[in-house]
């Protein structure tokens, strides 16, 4: 019996998630991106209605967090003003949609149309799995291929669009993205690709079984990116992609448009300088970078152990360029796919397992935080 219960479903503002800091209020903003004034009052409902301390997620949405069952409706109220929430919990559940921060280089941007497009066209998927997702990566490379999806929106090297199934190296050309993008999702379904309401697309490719047409691939994706100056803006980093508020509201005050990132990082659109505001992270060699941390006890109930503390002791003991996953449970929702070197709590200590998921075969057991650091600090160190 595990000691962790699979949802099968992601929170939203609508459709909050109880975690063990209060109601967890996810918030999916409008075509991937914020203005100053949208930001600005995401902060003020955070310290106002929670706690005040704001995640970003692997979608690039904004969760905030510590919101009571009291303080759910004002909340929700403030932020309908600024346009950040759905008409009803249908309309913002079927809204998994991660559009590329970047812009393309050279012939006109098309993304906000096509985006605007691609959301028109989800109120007319078939019921598909509360997590089952879209990306829409349009620029000459893909950029988002980490990003947990199931439908992506990709670009070929001679720039035209493809609509490739994950799993699957290959797409289909695009002629019409709503049609086509809803030929492919009913497809999932008629394949059975769902089961007892759950499913995702890369199950159904690893069964062997593929969409026709896909016969095209995406040109050659690009690393995630890192913290620092880009040709758009400025994408700064955050611990484990935490803020408080007042982070937030310091990030609005510089007054450039935000656009949260499926590698938890904001992009500051615009902006030639990096921020110095507290809690913000520039340097791309910080080691803290290094260790994906969900958020653990207490504030995670089924975590069995503390993440983000013993993280932070661990970053500066971490080699070279070694990356650490740290996980309250085996169920690894900060990196559910398989890291070199992860760590999951169990409740007796913590399990190191090697070029695995958190759930598998540990090489070694009951580790305690001490034993851990003095592990990581010992000259010539196994496993690393």
């Amino acid at each position: 019996m595990t000691a962790w219960e699979i949802k099968g479903w992601c929170p939203g503002a609508l459709r909050p998630m109880q975690s063990g800091d209060g109601l967890v209020v996810r918030i999916r903003p409008p075509l991937g991106r914020l203005t100053p004034a949208q930001a600005n009052a995401i902060a003020d409902a955070s310290e106002t209605h929670g706690n005040g301390v704001i995640d970003l997620s692997a979608r690039a949405n904004l969760q905030l967090r510590g919101v009571t069952e009291a303080s759910h409706p004002p909340l929700i109220q403030d932020l309908r003003a600024q346009g950040l929430i759905d008409p009803d919990i249908k309309t913002e559940s079927l809204r998994n949609l991660i559009v590329t921060p970047f812009r393309p280089v050279g012939a006109g941007d098309s993304t906000a149309a096509l985006a605007d497009t691609l959301t028109a066209a989800l109120s007319r998927m078939p019921r598909l799995p509360g997590k089952f997702g879209f990306a829409l990566d349009t620029g000459p490379r893909p950029v988002l291929t980490g990003a947990s999806v199931d439908i992506r929106v990709e670009r070929c090297t001679d720039g035209r669009l493809i609509l490739r199934p994950e799993g699957h190296p290959l797409g289909q050309p695009v002629t019409e993205l709503a049609a086509d993008a809803i030929a492919m999702a009913e497809w999932f379904v008629a394949s059975g690709g769902v089961t007892n309401g759950r499913g995702r697309m890369a199950a159904l490719i690893a069964r062997g079984i593929v969409p026709p047409n896909c016969t095209l691939a995406p040109a050659d994706p690009l690393p995630a990116p890192q913290p620092g100056l880009h040709p758009d803006g400025a994408l700064i980093a955050l611990a484990f992609g935490q803020m408080r508020a007042a982070t937030l509201q310091a990030l609005s005050a510089l007054g450039h448009e935000i656009r949260p990132t499926p590698w938890r990082m904001l992009l500051l659109v615009g902006a030639t300088s990096a921020p110095r505001i507290t809690g913000v992270l520039t340097d791309p060699a910080d080691p803290i970078l290094r260790i994906t941390a969900c958020t653990g006890a207490p504030a995670c109930p089924q975590a069995l152990g503390d993440t983000r503390d013993l993280a932070r002791q661990l970053a500066p003991h971490l080699p070279g360029t070694q990356t650490l996953h740290l996980s309250g449970c085996a169920k690894g929702c900060a990196h559910p796919a398989p890291a070199a070197l992860t760590l999951t709590a169990t409740g007796q200590g913590y399990d190191l397992i090697l070029d695995g998921t958190a759930a598998d075969t540990p090489s070694l057991t009951g580790l305690s935080p001490q034993a851990i650091l003095d592990h990581l600090k010992a000259p010539n160190a196994p496993y690393l």
